[in-house]
């Protein structure tokens, strides 16, 4: 079916090219474009993009094209970022021209109309919004506020662990990420892994993330004719992407309702949201609007950390070394009568570069999220034409061996001159790693994701031992960590369900997770007393 549908676009192609009276075929690589693998007449590469696994195919072109090259699908260009050389010279110092967005039809038209921040080019409503993200993840209310909840929330992750591991395990590191930006949003905390408006949280992010992927769905935005192709020849895209919209709308809407109503009630809290309407009468911002916004920052917030978390245990049960000296580092510091916490941060340097290496080895987004250039530039002889996608090959960044040596094996050591936090490290030559992205598009939330990421490791290493599962016969139940293997398909990247044993390293330390619970409940859980059923 699909061979039928491009037979039929190259006849309607070539009719177009007749007409017209010249023979300005698509599809075909200039001179002038930096190198890549072979095209064809009219459809480039589009037959070599795979649907899933983008990112691997990327790097594997890398290694045979070079760090900057291009890709063909019918009068588009994209450009394949791999080397920190090129993010330095394009994205970096040329932030200006390269923070655009190419069209997203698909994401940008039929999920978010329009409103979601990450699809929007430069501009005022982009603005307004980097603006009013950053007055909640600026990294002074980070280490002065935001600081106690992630302690608290990590103390009730420890406190799942010790209960009930074997119950949906990769579910108690998803809640802890998913509370804590639930509770900064809309001043709502996800108390259990069961909570519905995480399952649905994390059922849309699942699909996003599909149907997000670079060959996942046709090229409309390169070949609009593809728009009006059946969609049952590419699986159903146009329904699943109005599907996802509508899924999004029944778990934003209530959320931003249920705070609306609180409001009316005289309970105003000290959320983002309860800010954004602070300044509404200002803002003039439409419903729609809200709801997504709000979306944008639990979607970014939960999936980070929490893919995150899980990769990090992944890494400690293929290399027990790297934890049993992380665990020597914090007997050494903190000892067994107190957990760490981020005052400790400058004490446990290992630590720190378990976070770093745990983004680089697994990063969230491998392929990264498109660029687009707003100029034409040259460098190195090389033309990136304007409107050119820009690809940050994150995954080809981090998995080449002349930058990583061993890039598959997971050693905090090669951070070892670079221990502080990542956003000192953003414009440096000697940048650390690039899950964040790169110029102007860099995630707003790396403040607080720094902080969770090492306050929920370096606790998970002081309290536990990570170790294999054994099945009835003793042996141990082996855990896939191949990055085709063992992580779902799509855009984001995260470790499919495994299991492990999690076990208190102590009866110290297990009695002072449970006797903390408390605490934290009365201290800071407390703020935030309800669960919206949504």
């Amino acid at each position: 079916m699909f061979l039928l549908a491009l037979g039929s676009f190259l006849l309607f192609a070539a009719a177009l090219a007749v007409r017209s009276g010249h023979l300005a075929f698509p599809g075909l690589r200039t001179k002038s474009l930096p190198p890549g693998p072979p095209t064809l007449l009219f459809i480039g590469n589009m037959h070599q993009i795979p649907r899933t696994g983008i990112h691997l195919k990327l790097t594997e072109w890398a290694a045979k094209y070079g760090p900057l090259y291009s890709l063909k699908v019918g009068n588009g260009t994209t450009v394949v970022i791999s080397s920190p050389r090129y993010v330095r010279q394009l994205l970096d110092k040329l932030s200006v021209d390269f923070s655009y967005r190419p069209p997203l039809y698909i994401l940008n038209d039929l999920v978010f109309h329009g409103n979601h921040s990450m699809l929007m080019s430069p501009g005022d409503r982009w603005r307004l919004r980097r603006k009013l993200f950053h007055q909640l993840l600026m990294e002074k209310r980070c280490e002065q506020e935001h600081i106690r909840l992630i302690e608290a929330e990590s103390v009730q992750m420890l406190h799942d662990f010790v209960l009930d591991s074997n119950d949906c395990m990769e579910k108690i590191p998803k809640r802890f990420s998913n509370s804590i930006i639930m509770s900064l949003v809309f001043g709502v905390r996800t108390p259990s892994r069961h909570s519905s408006h995480m399952k649905k949280l994390y059922d849309i992010m699942l699909e996003l993330s599909k149907i997000s992927e670079i060959g996942a769905t046709p090229p409309v935005d390169l070949l609009g004719v593809f728009k009006y192709i059946p969609e049952k020849l590419w699986g159903s895209w146009r329904t699943r992407a109005q599907n996802l919209s509508q899924m999004m709308t029944l778990l934003y809407g209530p959320l931003v309702e249920h705070v609306l109503q609180r409001r009316s009630t005289g309970r105003v809290k000290t959320s983002f949201l309860d800010e954004v309407l602070n300044q509404q009468e200002k803002l003039q911002l439409r419903r729609e609007e809200i709801n997504t916004m709000c979306g944008n920052l639990v979607e970014g917030g939960s999936d980070s950390v929490g893919s995150m978390m899980l990769a990090f245990i992944q890494a400690m049960l293929a290399f027990p070394d790297v934890q049993k000296r992380a665990q020597e580092e914090l007997d050494a510091v903190v000892g067994e009568s107190r957990m760490p916490t981020w005052a400790d941060y400058a004490q446990l340097p290992y630590v720190a570069m378990i976070v770093k290496e745990t983004m680089r080895w697994r990063p969230v987004v491998p392929g990264a999220f498109p660029h687009a250039a707003a100029k034409e530039h040259v460098i190195d002889g090389m033309t990136i034409p304007k409107g050119a996608t820009v690809l940050l090959n994150t995954w080809g960044l981090h998995h080449d061996p002349s930058v990583h040596p061993s890039p598959d094996t997971f050693d905090p050591m090669r951070y070892e001159d670079r221990t502080l936090l990542a956003p000192e490290y953003t414009n440096h030559e000697n940048r650390d790693h690039y899950g964040y992205g790169a110029g102007r598009r860099i995630c707003p939330g790396l403040h607080l994701s720094e902080r969770a990421m090492f306050i929920g490791m370096a606790r998970m290493l002081w309290a536990f031992t990570i170790a294999h599962k054994l099945d009835a016969q003793g042996s141990p139940i082996p855990v896939i960590t191949d990055a085709r293997d063992g992580y779902e398909d799509g855009l984001l990247q995260c470790p499919r369900a495994f299991e492990a044993a999690v076990t208190p390293r102590s009866t110290a330390r297990r009695d002072l997770i449970v006797s903390s619970m408390p605490e934290a409940e009365r201290e800071v859980f407390s703020v935030y007393t309800e669960e919206v059923t949504v």
